[in-house]
């Protein structure tokens, strides 16, 4: 069964992939999976301690190589925290598109539940801490523990916000996407407005847009 390449994470997240999108299921077993793919079972337990790591692992996957690609921009340091996360946004969905195939085959349900989804709990918290990171500024209130709060509703805001985009991207059939890259420019700029407390024009403009498109994100 043995191989003479020497395995890795990447190696068993590309073939439980390739799994998922040839069979539309998970693997039966561990056993089973490494024996299709030739490689000893204790190799996945080395890394994985089941599929549903795995699973956390692919979406985590797609912040991690997000940022990577950001790391490589010269411009990308300069940018506020509104054009960081606009930046990230983008270079993110590109990475989801490049999945499409596996994100739909796990995610796409009209029952589904995303806050609830176990998949995306590594995603989350690489996602809020990068929020945290930004040093995205709130209105000085001057209390220790409103500032808290302030920043806890942010990180827990922008993780909603970006569920919300995940719906829309997934029901999305315009041309490449075209109408989400709006939706992400629009519900960000909204975003950081309301944190500036001058949100009167981009809640309009994001408020036609949404009305335009009857989005469902129940």
């Amino acid at each position: 069964m043995g191989r003479t390449k020497q395995l890795n994470s990447t190696d068993i997240i590309s073939f439980y992939i390739d799994y998922v999108l040839e069979n539309n299921s998970k693997p039966s077993s561990v056993y089973a999976f490494a024996k299709q793919n030739k490689f000893e079972e204790a190799i996945f337990y080395k890394f994985f301690g089941s599929f549903e790591a795995v699973e956390k692992s692919i979406f985590n996957a797609f912040f991690e190589n997000t940022i990577a690609a950001l790391a490589k921009s010269n411009d990308y340091e300069t940018f506020d925290a509104r054009n960081k996360l606009l930046s990230f946004y983008y270079t993110f969905f590109e990475n989801l598109t490049a999945n499409r195939s596996y994100v739909v085959a796990t995610l796409d349900s009209k029952k589904l539940d995303l806050k609830k989804l176990e998949a995306l709990s590594s995603l989350k918290t690489s996602f809020t801490n990068y929020i945290d990171a930004l040093g995205i500024e709130t209105i000085d209130l001057k209390q220790k523990n409103i500032v808290q709060i302030q920043q806890k509703s942010i990180k827990e805001t922008a993780w909603l916000q970006l569920l919300i985009t995940i719906k829309f991207w997934l029901d999305d059939s315009s041309a490449n996407f075209e109408k989400t890259d709006i939706f992400i420019e629009k519900s960000v700029n909204t975003s950081f407005d309301l944190i500036d407390s001058t949100p009167l024009k981009s809640i309009i403009d994001f408020g036609k847009f949404l009305y335009k498109e009857k989005m469902n994100i129940n």
